[in-house]
């Protein structure tokens, strides 16, 4: 694998432009906690001298190929391999103090899309793998072909959200009855045939759903990011930033309700005043989600999905606009 010279950073002019207030700062500090191929990272630093960049990935492929990318930049980049619901004890061990932004890039990266081997991708033959981190032990083969007809159910259904689970599920089982499912073009053609007729002719490739929802399962990603952002939001000094771009309605929605949570004061409604530690800790830069503009279609297809939310850590103490008074049942 090179350096991927053709990867294309998602929403990279978006992003680089949510966060220069922040990575203008005297030693500014920010975490790309989905390193990737580096990108984003590589972008940030030229674009700004003194800025310090903590890199995260699971994937030990793509922090080989950002290494390489990024020596250039010396001491002001560290890359860690770790998930990102690490955040808090990675930072604890490497600055003992808060940082100036966090950018989560979700999801399952172009190179490991590309990687034939890795097993992502339901269009190629390979083994049936999808571990972001290849020094993991579970599998998707291994939950094909060990979870219980209920736990796939479960799975396709929360993480695929695969309408017809139980019927891919019960076709999983009797198909591995008679021998394990080890080929993800054999799982593929398996689950178009178990996927009615009516249905395949339209919303793309009958398995799409089923190789999300069990991706999702062997690397945990829903509870990694639902551990993951409220360690982001806590590790943000005052005016910091927090980016995150996701792929699928799963991700965003968890996203959504952790920026939107802690915009809102959350003092106990029978309290007659409002608590300093209650009130609110961010303020949203963007307006619902953001989606990638024609341009960016143009440069990167695989952006289609996207969906970005930003959100800025607020002074302690200072008043919110819509924020609730200081004071209740005032005159």
């Amino acid at each position: 694998m090179s350096d991927s010279p053709g990867h294309v950073p998602v929403l990279l002019t978006r992003v680089t432009e949510l966060l220069a207030p922040v990575a203008a700062r005297q030693d500014a500090v920010i975490v790309d906690a989905t390193v990737g191929l580096g990108g984003h990272a590589l972008a940030l630093l030229q674009a700004h001298e003194r800025l310090q960049v903590i890199g995260l990935d699971r994937d030990p492929e793509a922090l080989r190929i950002a290494r390489e990318r990024l020596t250039p930049y010396g001491d002001r980049i560290r890359l860690v391999h770790t998930r990102f619901d690490a955040l808090a004890e990675v930072l604890e061990e490497a600055t003992g103090t808060g940082v100036d932004g966090v950018l989560f890039d979700l999801g399952v990266s172009s190179m490991q899309l590309d990687e034939t081997e890795r097993g992502f991708s339901y269009s190629k033959d390979t083994a049936l793998d999808m571990r972001m981190d290849s020094t993991a032990s579970l599998t998707a083969e291994h939950v094909v072909n060990t979870y219980s007809r209920g736990e796939l159910t479960r799975v396709l259904r929360a993480y695929g959200e695969e309408r017809f689970a139980s019927r891919v599920s019960a076709a999983i089982v009797r198909e591995r009855a008679r021998s394990p499912i080890t080929s993800s073009a054999a799982l593929a053609e398996l689950v178009r045939s178990a996927i009615p007729a009516a249905t395949r002719r339209t919303g793309g490739h009958p398995a799409k759903r089923t190789f999300q929802g069990l991706r999702i399962e062997v690397n945990g990603e829903l509870a990694a990011l639902e551990g993951a952002l409220p360690q982001a939001i806590e590790a943000l000094r005052p005016g910091g930033r927090l980016v995150a771009i996701s792929y699928h309605s799963l991700e965003d929605r968890i996203v959504k309700r952790a920026l939107v949570r802690a915009t809102e004061d959350s003092t106990p409604l029978d309290l007659p005043v409002l608590l300093p530690q209650a009130q609110p800790r961010l303020r949203m830069l963007t307006r619902g989600a953001e989606l990638p503009t024609a341009e960016e279609l143009d440069i990167n297809p695989r952006s289609a999905s996207a969906k970005l939310r930003a959100a800025e850590r607020v002074e302690f103490g200072a008043p919110q606009s819509g924020s609730r008074r200081l004071t209740r049942g005032a005159a």
